[in-house]
C-alpha cells in the first residue's frame, strides 16, 4: 500500500501517462530510513526537499510542513505493518499534470512508498566491494546536479555497466573529469589523516548521510575533513575509499582496479553514526 496525497491505496492505480515525473522527470524524491517508527535525520531530509522544491519552482502548500509529512510517513508505515521494523521510505513529490515542458501549474502531489529493511542499525560490510570509473557520460557541475530528481538516466546506465563488468558500483565523473560521487551515494577518500569528499560545486548530490559524516568527522581531532575536487589519480594512492547514503550508511570500497583498501575509518565512523542516532 502507498500513500497518495494522504490517502492509503493500492499502488497500481496511481500512474497516468500524463504524470510529469514520468513524462519529463519533473519530480523530486527523498530516500529515508526508518527504524521502529523513528524517521532518521528527518529534519535534514525535510529541509533538503523544501529547498529543492523552491529551486524547481514548485508551489509549497501551507500544510506541507514537517509535522504533516512526518505524520503521513508514519501512517504509511502503519498501513504496511512496518511501525515495529526498519524500512526504506521513498517520498516523491511531482508537479501536477498539465502542459508540455512548460507546466500549466506549479501545484504538486506526493507519493510515499515503503519497503522493509533487514538491518535495524548501520553496519560496515566486510564483503568484497569493487568499483571502477564510469566514463561513458559525465555529470554537469551545476546546482541541478546536487538535487535528488527523477532525472537519473546516468545512474541507470552506469548501474547496468557495473553489472556487465562484475562491479559492485561505479564512481562518476563531472565534465571537468573530477570524481564526483558513486552511482548511489557520495564518495569519501582517505589518505593519512585527511578525509576528502567532493564539494557541491562539482555537482555531487547534497546527500543527507554526507552531511552527517561531515559533522562527525569535523569533531574528530585526529582527522581533517576537506571538501575539494578529487582526481581519479588520487584513488590509486588512497588508503581507504567509502560510499555513503541514507539507507546503507557507509559502504567501504575494498578494491579499485589493482588497488585494495582498508576499512579502518569506515568502522570508526559507523560507530559514531550509530551513537549520534541513539542520542538524537
Amino acid at each position: 500500500m502507498i500513500n497518495f496525497n494522504g490517502t492509503i491505496q493500492d499502488s497500481k492505480s496511481i500512474l497516468s501517462s500524463n504524470n510529469r515525473g514520468f513524462a519529463y522527470g519533473d519530480a523530486l524524491f527523498e530516500t529515508i530510513k526508518t527504524s521502529y517508527g523513528k524517521i532518521l535525520f528527518w529534519e535534514d531530509h525535510y529541509f533538503r526537499l523544501m529547498a529543492s522544491m523552491r529551486i524547481l519552482r514548485m508551489e509549497i502548500p501551507m500544510h506541507f510542513n514537517m509535522e504533516f509529512l512526518e505524520s503521513e510517513i508514519k501512517n504509511t508505515l502503519a498501513a504496511n505493518g512496518l511501525t515495529d521494523a526498519s524500512a526504506r521510505v521513498k517520498l516523491t513529490v511531482f508537479r501536477n499534470e498539465g502542459g508540455l515542458y512548460l507546466p500549466d501549474t506549479n501545484d504538486n502531489s506526493f507519493i510515499i512508498d515503503v519497503k522493509p529493511l533487514n538491518s535495524d542499525f548501520y553496519l560496515v560490510s566486510e564483503d568484497h566491494y569493487e568499483v571502477d570509473l564510469f566514463k561513458d557520460y559525465y555529470i554537469s557541475p551545476s546546482l541541478l546536479s546536487t538535487l535528488k530528481t527523477n532525472n537519473k538516466v546516468l545512474n541507470v546506465v552506469g548501474s547496468i555497466y557495473a553489472k556487465e563488468n562484475n562491479l559492485h558500483n561505479c564512481l562518476t565523473l563531472n565534465t571537468n573529469k573530477n570524481v564526483v560521487e558513486a552511482l548511489n551515494g557520495n564518495v569519501f577518500v582517505v589518505k593519512g589523516n585527511v578525509i576528502k569528499t567532493a564539494p557541491l560545486s562539482d555537482g555531487c548530490l547534497k546527500g543527507i548521510m554526507r552531511k552527517q559524516l561531515i559533522e562527525i568527522i569535523t569533531e574528530i581531532p585526529e582527522y581533517e575533513l576537506i571538501e575539494e575536487s578529487i582526481s581519479a589519480f588520487e584513488l590509486q594512492k588512497a588508503d581507504e575509499i567509502f560510499i555513503s547514503n541514507a539507507i546503507v550508511g557507509i559502504q567501504p570500497v575494498s578494491k579499485y582496479r589493482k588497488k585494495t583498501f582498508t576499512s579502518t575509518v569506515s568502522k570508526l565512523l559507523i560507530q559514531k553514526l550509530n551513537v549520534k542516532i541513539r542520542l538524537s
